[in-house]
């Protein structure tokens, strides 16, 4: 039975993006391979909590949690920048691993910051490895590890998919049977997208017969995007959108901002931001239901941080996912 605390959650999560549903086309070559599936797939899916800046975090992954409970996802999913894996932040990994069966994690950029390799991150969160395949009651997941370094690696953050790694996505594209889902934290096509994301997409298109979507995290924008016959999700943050730089936002009390003096980098958002990402192979479509939310304190455009081309205030840089229905269609 559904409590009415159960009731209201589910209100607040269908009704708070808002009624208009952002319809995309989903390429009919795919449908084969969707009507692979006996039932709907759904999955639960958090990025970016940023655990080590934010002070909420905690808050906004049980916020995450108290949905999915009425959601009922059959997986859940984080895709990276989630938590330092240290003793400390095993109230909000643990609290993530216990809440389903099966709740996989990607490797986000920031998680090696405490000093961590990637390998040990993984170990340590018992994934199969930085990156993997996973089947979820038909639907096969493709997780990348988008952290690698090329050749040419000049410093900073590195987003790049190796070699040896390409050549295992080869043979998974291949092999798999699908419907295949994407998962990765650095964009695959797009905004910031990894720096061989040509490569990358060309592989994709080969095998698009099988691939529903790609979904990532580490834009902190809500972006959608087609490159060929395959859509790309970018799923905002949890948390924030980063400002860095010279810019500042007194968005909290200053007793916060002391004890986190990573947030005034930030335009956080009011509440918890995530999706409920649902496969329908009978109505031949892919849903996401997501969040509304408010910017704490000034905008990024309220900042003076001017827009990027193709990122637009207000739009793909907002403190919201909107819902979106992707739909089959004949090419």
């Amino acid at each position: 039975m559904i409590n009415k605390t159960d009731v209201s959650l589910r209100r607040d999560f269908l009704g708070a993006a808002g009624v208009v549903t952002t319809s995309i086309l989903l390429p009919d070559q795919v449908l084969g391979s969707l009507k692979k599936l006996n039932k709907p797939v759904k999955i639960g899916v958090i990025t970016d909590l940023h655990q080590d800046i934010m002070h909420d975090g905690p808050s906004r992954l049980k916020t995450f949690i108290d949905v999915m409970k009425v959601e009922k996802p059959d997986a859940l999913m984080q895709l990276g920048d989630f938590a330092y894996p240290s003793k400390q932040n095993d109230i909000v990994t643990k609290a993530f691993e216990e809440a389903h069966p099966r709740a996989f994690h990607v490797l986000g950029n920031h998680e090696i910051d405490a000093g961590h390799s990637f390998d040990e991150v993984a170990k340590l969160w018992g994934m199969k490895g930085r990156y993997y395949t996973e089947n979820i009651n038909g639907l096969d997941l493709i997780v990348l590890d988008g952290n690698e370094k090329s050749t040419k690696h000049k410093g900073g953050y590195p987003s790049y998919i190796g070699d040896k790694q390409l050549e295992w996505l080869s043979l998974q594209l291949k092999s798999l049977k699908g419907p295949i889902l994407i998962v990765s934290h650095q964009p695959l096509a797009g905004p910031s997208s990894v720096d061989n994301a040509k490569e990358v997409q060309d592989l994709i298109n080969v095998n698009s017969n099988k691939v529903i979507m790609a979904i990532n995290g580490h834009t902190h924008i809500d972006h959608l995007s087609r490159v060929g016959k395959v859509n790309y999700l970018h799923v905002n943050s949890a948390s924030y959108k980063w400002v860095g730089g010279s810019f500042r936002n007194k968005s909290y009390a200053e007793n916060i901002h002391s004890k986190f003096p990573w947030i005034e980098y930030t335009c956080p958002y009011r509440d918890s931001l995530f999706i409920t990402l649902t496969i329908d192979p009978k109505e031949n479509r892919v849903l996401v239901k997501g969040r509304d939310s408010e910017w704490v304190g000034k905008s990024p455009s309220q900042l003076g941080i001017a827009s990027k081309p193709n990122l637009t205030d207000g739009k793909e840089i907002c403190p919201k996912i909107r819902n979106r229905q992707i739909e089959a269609i004949v090419d």
